[in-house]
């Protein structure tokens, strides 16, 4: 084992590599070319990766790739997305031809509120924090006038701050719960700045008050931190069209597809086990558009299935409705997100992927996630109610399976024809390339 080291962070990137190599690696020299290898050439961009984190010893590359053909409020879009997955883009693309020529998906921002909070003890009466706060709320807005002036000649800034008793769930814990709008910042930076200087400037006004007493001014902020969960930051997709225009898919009429589309759908919203695997389809698409435009694919990750139990079980996010001879599905996801600041400003790829959307607002970009959430789902249920998720999957797969076992290019030709009927395993995969 080796021994704890101090002040690896200040160690050389050549340094680091012999530490890690000699402790980890076994010293080896193929380990230690692949991390070379990874680097990019150009000192100039390597540089920008280098400020992106700590201890950064090479990259680590995604294939960024494009979905054509998003109609998307009567605007066409081709999506850029970053993913490992073999199968996603495919199914994107599929979706997006599908639905194009059906009038394609319509979104839109319902809300775009976001939230910080102020966790603290005080250990007196409800009535005289609240007094306290309802007094003060205009002198803890205007602390914070020099870091968000800017944001409000842009239209953002505080809109509101209400106190929360949570002391029936904890001994004398409160919170502050503050709404932000930080227009087409993601705004996290901006909204804990501000939850900072409230905090402290709140600690300063309560020692005035003549009702509290000394005990009830001393209060305990226990940490100041900007939410994840964004209930009121909403937007809305959906796509739909006639029946009779759907025509036959894998064997089924049009009838049949669209039934056994809404009991797929149902059965998401009762079973947990498909409502998980039917919400992380929604998020494949989701998170390959945020990790292509520089936002935190984590923290929307954490809203979006907090939002799926907002009923009090975990539920499938899409819906579906069959009326009057219309097909139609719908999604409402929680995403915060952000076109300016961050990385957003800094990597060059991701500055392309604005530049391919159109350099996008906020509220545009999150119809265009919650599109391409929308397609991505509809192309999992279609591929599960009729042929099986398997047979595209795999067709993807095979690519992958042939370079794992070395296969030439003569015999990745070879494979595309023999396998396009056959069953993909990797044992088939095997046995052929043994035999050819």
């Amino acid at each position: 084992m080796s021994k704890k080291i101090i002040g690896f962070s200040k160690l050389s990137r050549q340094e680091k590599i012999e530490w890690i190599c000699s402790n980890y690696l076994g010293n080896s020299k193929e380990d230690l070319e692949i991390l070379d290898k990874y680097l990019n050439n150009d000192i100039n961009i390597q540089s920008i990766h280098d400020t992106f984190s700590e201890n950064t010893l090479s990259n680590f590359y995604f294939p960024f790739s494009v979905a054509p053909n998003f109609l998307i409020n009567n605007k066409n879009y081709c999506l850029p997305m970053v993913i490992e997955e073999s199968s996603v883009i495919a199914a994107a693309s599929n979706s997006a031809k599908f639905w194009y020529d059906k009038g394609g998906f319509r979104a839109k921002v319902i809300s775009s509120e976001k939230i910080g909070q102020i966790h603290f003890l005080f250990n007196g009466e409800f009535q005289k924090i609240k007094k306290f706060i309802d007094d003060s709320k205009s002198k803890l807005i205007d602390a914070t006038s020099k870091i968000s002036s800017k944001m409000i000649k842009r239209g953002g800034g505080i809109n509101s701050i209400n106190l929360i008793d949570m002391s029936r769930k904890y001994n004398n814990y409160y919170q502050l719960s503050i709404s932000f709008n930080t227009v087409d910042s993601m705004g996290a930076n901006f909204i804990n700045s501000c939850l900072e200087i409230i905090s402290k400037k709140m600690c300063e006004e309560i020692k005035i008050p003549e009702y509290l007493t000394e005990k009830e001014k001393d209060i305990n902020i226990i940490m100041s931190i900007l939410s994840n969960s964004t209930p009121n930051c909403i937007v809305k997709a959906n796509a739909e069209c006639q029946i009779n225009e759907i025509g036959e898919i894998n064997g089924l009429n049009s009838k049949e597809f669209v039934e056994k589309f809404f009991h797929a759908v149902e059965i998401s919203k009762i079973d947990l086990g498909r409502a998980v695997t039917n919400n992380k389809g929604i998020m494949n698409g989701v998170d390959s558009i945020l990790i292509s435009t520089g936002n935190d694919f984590r923290a929307v990750e954490a809203s979006v299935h907090s939002f799926a139990c907002k009923d009090g079980e975990y539920k499938g996010l899409t819906e579906c409705s069959i009326d009057n001879n219309i097909f139609s599905i719908k999604l409402t996801l929680p995403i915060s997100i952000g076109t300016v600041g961050g990385i957003t400003d800094l990597h060059p790829m991701v500055k392309l992927s604005h530049k391919l959307l159109g350099k996008p607002n906020s509220s545009s970009l999150m119809e265009i996630i919650a599109s391409a959430g929308l397609a991505q789902n509809f192309a999992a249920i279609k591929s599960l109610i009729t042929a099986g998720i398997q047979k595209g999957h795999m067709k993807m797969h095979l690519i992958n399976l042939l370079k794992k076992n070395n296969a030439t290019e003569n015999q990745i030709e070879n494979a595309k024809v023999f396998f396009k009927e056959k069953k993909i395993t990797s044992k088939a995969v095997q046995d052929f390339l043994n035999l050819n």
